[in-house]
């Protein structure tokens, strides 16, 4: 499972011109889901986002999670991150998962974070989604359930 993690300062998707999903301050997550992941990945990388501390303190480290500020996360799909592009110039998706399994693996995890009492916002499993943000710091950081990474 690959996730691609931004401290934002607000994020919104869109679906047909409509706003489905928006956070202010908080998480935006794009979330992959691999053929070969289970259970165990998912719990392991919704364990790791909800619990980075990557918001700061009053001493202006970062030292506290998302749980920790009372934000949101916005969780959005994307197959995409299962592209692989080390062959010719058009990306490979055959890692990726089929539907029926990102979809069902994608929906556990929007119940995990809710699990954690940590608010959560979705796009709309397979639409064509126009993703809005405005990154906090930049921080943006890359996570793979995976040992190969």
């Amino acid at each position: 499972m690959r996730s691609v993690v931004q401290r934002v300062k607000k994020a919104s998707v869109t679906v047909d011109n409509e706003i489905v999903g928006q956070i202010q301050a908080g998480l935006l997550v794009f979330l992959g889901v691999g053929q070969d992941d289970t259970l165990e990945d998912l719990t392991w990388m919704v364990e790791k986002i909800t619990g980075l501390r990557i918001f700061e303190d009053q001493e202006g480290k970062m030292n506290l999670s998302i749980g920790d500020t009372s934000g949101k996360i916005l969780l959005v799909s994307q197959f995409t991150l299962y592209g692989d592009c080390r062959k010719g110039k058009r990306p490979s998706f055959s890692s990726a998962a089929p539907p029926e399994k990102a979809k069902l693996l994608f929906d556990l995890a929007v119940q995990q974070v809710k699990d954690r009492g940590i608010r959560v916002e979705t796009g709309i499993f397979q639409a064509e989604m126009q993703v809005e943000l405005i990154n906090d710091g930049p921080v943006t950081l890359l996570l793979d359930s995976t040992k190969n990474f």
